[in-house]
């Protein structure tokens, strides 16, 4: 039985040849660190650590290439940006669709929040964001796009009315980065986090922060130590990126993530975007009888308009959670089942507190393979619920 993986919204996989190789030859030929060796082996890895840095800077159109901050993964990213920038007392606005990695930490440290709401399909409510305002908002932080339905909300309109109204804009681009075209400039972002196992095909372990001028001015450390530079002071560098890199980085994961990086800069996102759009339409074309006949429930959107390789549905009737299990015991396709840590998401969306099970396709599935599951499904939704 073929393994089919179509859980591409927690972790791409399988990654391109080369992000292995690349891991492994790090592992194997070199090993050196960064800012602690004089000698050829680590000024080769602190030339490709800049070169990780500038393919992020040319993807997300940043200001610098210094001004990218490598943290472990997206969560330690807006950890990083939320706890530096606000303080309890603070209002800022997110969307009813946020992630916990933003929600978390917003609770965490008592800053109060409002959320802008969505409709049904999860697509932001733009007009509802003036009434949200109050005197002491700060900042709009929002999820580029949905990791339960995949729509995807409108940060270039966004961005202009936090110019508009002098407040920060900061994204999550989780869902997105590697697989729609991020402009920094032109959405009027502040900072981008982002997460380097997922649509930029790297290992886990690996994500970051793109950082406008002004914030990567203001905003302090979020941890303090060794950067093996300026060493011979007991305070943290004020220049980039040492400002915000303190200790040994994954280096074997972000040469991971540059042979990620160069794979997507020889494809193309407009591949990447055509290949996977096609693959939820032809799935989205097979869910339409078996929606018709009651027996699953689309979440959010049913076309591929404004969207990402995700889909999210519910069973009727079944137990979602046995569902999912059913289809990797008996057919080798495996999913996501629950919340997708967005609690908020699903209230929007109406699925709440049963959760879902999650679809995502990403660059290496096939047609095929959209076939076998939802060949699968139609089996299972149409069979005895087992336990």
């Amino acid at each position: 039985m073929e393994t089919i993986y179509l859980d591409n919204a927690s972790t791409t996989f399988p990654k391109p040849p080369e992000v292995t190789r690349a891991v492994v030859d790090y592992m194997t030929n070199s090993g050196a660190n960064v800012n602690r060796g004089c000698y050829a082996a680590a000024y080769s890895v602190e030339e490709h650590l800049l070169e990780t840095r500038q393919l992020i800077c040319e993807l997300f159109h940043g200001p610098d290439c210094r001004n990218v901050i490598f943290t472990k993964n997206v969560t330690e990213s807006l950890n990083l940006l939320l706890k530096g920038y606000l303080h309890p007392g603070d209002h800022v606005l997110v969307s009813s669709m946020e992630h916990n990695a933003v929600m978390r930490p917003l609770v965490q440290m008592g800053v109060a929040f409002t959320r802008i709401p969505c409709d049904e399909t999860g697509a932001l409510c733009l007009d509802a964001m003036e009434e949200c305002l109050k005197p002491n908002t700060r900042a709009v932080v929002m999820t580029h796009a949905s990791n339960v339905c995949g729509t995807v909300m409108p940060l270039r309109r966004a961005g202009a009315f936090c110019r508009a109204h002098n407040l920060k804009f900061f994204a999550d681009c989780a869902q997105t980065a590697g697989v729609l075209d991020i402009d920094m400039q032109a959405m009027k972002l502040d900072a981008v986090a982002f997460t380097g196992h997922k649509g930029l095909l790297g290992p886990q372990g690996t994500g970051g922060l793109v950082l406008s001028g002004e914030m990567a001015r203001t905003l302090p450390p979020f941890l303090a130590g060794g950067t093996g530079s300026v060493s011979h002071t007991e305070q943290m560098p004020a220049f980039l990126p040492d400002k915000f890199e303190p200790g040994t980085p994954n280096l074997p994961g972000l040469m991971g993530l540059r042979a990620g990086l160069l794979f997507l800069q020889k494809t193309g996102l407009a591949a990447v975007r055509q290949h996977e759009m096609a693959l939820t339409e032809r799935f989205l074309r097979g869910l339409a009888p078996l929606e018709a006949a009651g027996a699953v429930r689309i979440l959010g959107r049913h076309d591929t308009q404004n969207r990402t390789g995700v889909v999210s549905i519910q069973t009727p009737g079944r137990d979602e959670a046995l569902t999912a299990a059913a289809l990797e015991e008996h057919y080798g396709i495996l999913t996501r089942v629950g919340l997708h840590c967005a609690p908020a998401a699903h209230k929007t969306l109406g699925s709440y507190p049963a959760g879902s099970i999650r679809f995502s396709f990403g660059w290496f599935n096939t047609p095929q393979q959209i076939d076998a599951a939802l060949a699968a499904l139609q089996e299972v939704c149409h069979g005895p619920e087992t336990t």
